[in-house]
């Protein structure tokens, strides 16, 4: 390939982090990947020795991240790309669901995210290069009754991405929100933490959406192998893209929200523009 670069890639166990590991390492990248154990920092390095390095962290021990990060810059080398992919997704009707399960979902959605690309942009700002690939979600742009958490957590990492790309781009740093669709990972399987169910009004609204992801999970459209590769183009573009869309999918579906919107704008342009002066 055209140059080896070094990625760090949070939650490399399973799922888009580990497609995204093995299609890096199968082309000449080096990866460096974020686990939860020593066992599976064993397993990740055993992919390719020499090339995949296994880093034992949790992205939610904030105050352990720079350390790492700068471990990893002097035994590994420069951090070209930092991939966040560490996440899972909540599911719950809002009523239902504790406040401390909001906070769990944006500390590991989000917070940890942003603690990763703050520990990385000092030394990619003093190179004056380098790329962020931010995983989030097509539930960063539509919604469904059931995940208001998780979306939540989606749209602000969308929101903090954008911002960040503007922020660092006179540096030669860019930023890529790469939000998929339905793919077969763990995401709506072992990955999910769920709510239980508490409140009976909520029964004929949500327990079909939820039996159809149930049923619908590990038959999904998307091939994460195919995701891994739609990423490895984006980081390897001259001019890599603020947004990225994975499954065709999340594009019907992200398309019909911003069409719906504007027509919303539409439908209420005379009471929004009634309160200007």
């Amino acid at each position: 390939m055209a140059s080896s670069k070094t990625l760090l890639i949070t939650g490399v166990s399973s799922g888009f982090g580990r497609a995204l590991a093995q299609e890096a390492l199968a082309v000449g990248h080096k990866v460096v990947g974020t686990v939860r154990s020593a066992d599976a920092k064993r397993e990740f390095e055993s992919l390719s020795p020499g090339a995949a390095w296994g880093c034992v962290l949790d992205v939610t021990d904030f105050d352990s991240i720079d350390g790492v990060v700068a471990d990893i810059e002097a035994s590994v080398g420069p951090i070209d790309v930092l991939v966040n992919n560490a996440g899972y997704g909540h599911e719950g009707i809002m009523e239902e669901s504790p406040l401390a399960e909001m906070r769990r979902q944006f500390d590991v959605n989000v917070f940890g995210a942003v603690a990763m690309m703050k520990a990385v942009l000092p030394s990619m700002r003093e190179r004056r290069r380098g790329h962020i690939l931010n995983i989030t979600s097509m539930g960063g742009y539509i919604t469904m009754p059931g995940i208001a958490y998780y979306c939540g957590s989606k749209f602000a990492l969308e929101g903090i991405s954008e911002a960040l790309g503007k922020e660092v781009k006179p540096f030669g740093i860019a930023v890529t929100a790469v939000a998929p669709g339905s793919f077969r990972t763990d995401w709506a399987g072992r990955s999910m933490m769920r709510t239980p169910r508490s409140i009976a009004d909520y029964d004929d609204m949500f327990n079909p959406v939820r039996e159809a992801r149930e049923e619908k999970s590990g038959r999904q459209l998307g091939d994460p192998s195919k995701a891994a590769r739609a990423m490895l183009a984006a980081i390897a573009a001259d001019h890599p893209p603020a947004h990225l869309l994975l499954g065709s999918d999340a594009l019907g579906l992200v398309r019909d929200k911003l069409s719906a919107l504007n027509a919303e704008f539409d439908a209420w342009e005379a009471i929004t523009v009634s309160t200007d002066g």
